[in-house]
């Protein structure tokens, strides 16, 4: 498959997102911008998703980066072509100040049926009660940038129990976990009358509000601070403030990350990561949000496995290359340091997206050449040959399509 343009690396210009949860400074800094306004900098989008694809340069014109894929799919290499018919990865830089919703991701078939049946009853693609923007599954991994708190899966039924049995105003709830598991547990919380779920809530953030909890390596720090960022009209509680409670609670360091299966109950709390998922923005939340909850389609959709999550700390496949490895035949995340004055060759297979956050980077091929330094990125086309020379100690974050 011949290609239609004679250049194989493409600048790559993301789109942010600027969700209220969003920091006010890192990713400004990253791009190298002014952010006087204090606007918040949720995420940068890396890719070609239809809500906010990437621009690239090409022969001097910009243009999305989902147009360079429709007018010369070779980009993309054949094998990815024919197997995905799409770019199937998006990569983000994603600075969470405030916390952001309980969610879940449906599986590949959940997603297709979802998106057609919605497309068939008429629901717009921006509707807030819609739940299936494209027909794809989300898996994701992510690597921590800096300290980062999330909420990730059931903890084992044993803490959960304790929890329980810890927190005063939920010691009734005991016997549902006893008699019917996490099943039965989480479905009556999530389908509770919101009366019952306020007289629950309302003693344990009073009691919290007294206290005030400063350690957020304990759930009753987020719950608090959960509480005060998502009143619901009436001063009624949101009910996902159980979850905090139900769901591992995880305390990152640089470098460590998590993946994310169809299913897994999650939520980032706080901090800033790198984020590579399936091409798709599908999310079904389950709480600290004043978006959409769809209970039924929520608990159709989560995996009740109670256990331990595995934390990724990246295996060494050369000795610049840290890959973080996942079941996603989609992506593959993978971090590069390389020192000054040295080089990396690569030669890549799927088409690939190069992501700078420090250093300063020379990238060749045969038919073309780039300089990166920080906050900068690139689209490498499928089959190229690529070398990376390092002006200073350089890291970057590379997305690709496992072989």
């Amino acid at each position: 498959m011949k290609s239609n343009v004679d250049k194989n690396l493409f600048p790559l210009r993301p789109i942010p997102q600027h969700y209220a949860w969003g920091g006010y400074d890192f990713i400004p800094k990253l791009l190298g911008v002014d952010n006087a306004a204090r606007q918040p900098f949720a995420e940068l989008w890396f890719g070609a998703h239809a809500k906010a694809p990437s621009i690239v340069t090409v022969e001097s014109r910009d243009m999305p980066l989902n147009e360079l894929i429709t007018s010369d799919p070779s980009v993309l290499g054949q094998e990815v072509q024919q197997r995905f018919g799409r770019l199937p990865y998006l990569l983000k830089v994603l600075d969470a100040r405030d916390m952001l919703s309980i969610q879940v991701h449906p599986s590949k078939q959940q997603a297709e049926e979802g998106f057609a049946r919605e497309n068939e009853l008429g629901v717009p693609l921006d509707a807030p009660e819609r739940n299936y923007k494209d027909d794809n599954h989300k898996p994701e991994v992510h690597v921590a940038l800096t300290d980062f708190w999330m909420l990730h899966g059931f903890r084992p039924e044993k803490e959960i129990a304790e929890q329980l049995k810890r927190v005063p105003e939920f010691a009734p709830l005991l016997p549902l976990l006893e008699t019917g598991g996490i099943i039965r547990l989480y479905q009556t919380i999530m389908q509770a009358p919101q009366k019952e779920i306020d007289a629950r809530l309302k003693p344990l953030i009073q009691r919290l509000h007294a206290q005030q909890p400063d350690d957020p390596d304990q759930p009753d720090y987020w719950a608090l601070k959960a509480a005060r960022s998502f009143p619901l009209p009436g001063g009624h509680l949101d009910r996902g403030i159980f979850s905090i409670f139900l769901l591992n609670l995880l305390h990152l360091k640089p470098g460590e990350g998590t993946f994310q299966d169809a299913g897994v109950l999650h939520a980032y709390l706080h901090g800033t990561n790198i984020e590579l998922m399936a091409n798709s923005d599908n999310v079904l939340r389950g709480g600290l949000t004043p978006k959409h909850v769809d209970v039924q389609e929520l608990l159709r959709t989560v995996q009740f496995k109670c256990g331990r999550p595995d934390i990724l700390q990246g295996e060494f496949i050369s000795e610049c290359e840290q890959c973080y490895h996942t079941p996603a035949a989609d992506f593959q995340l993978s971090r590069l340091r390389i020192p000054a004055k040295q080089s990396f060759a690569q030669q890549t297979g799927g088409p690939e997206i190069w992501l700078v956050l420090q250093g300063d980077v020379d990238v060749k091929s045969e038919a073309s050449a780039q300089h990166l330094c920080k906050g900068n990125a690139l689209f490498v086309a499928a089959h190229t040959e690529v070398t990376l020379s390092a002006a200073a100690d350089s890291m970057l974050y590379r997305a690709t399509v496992p072989e």
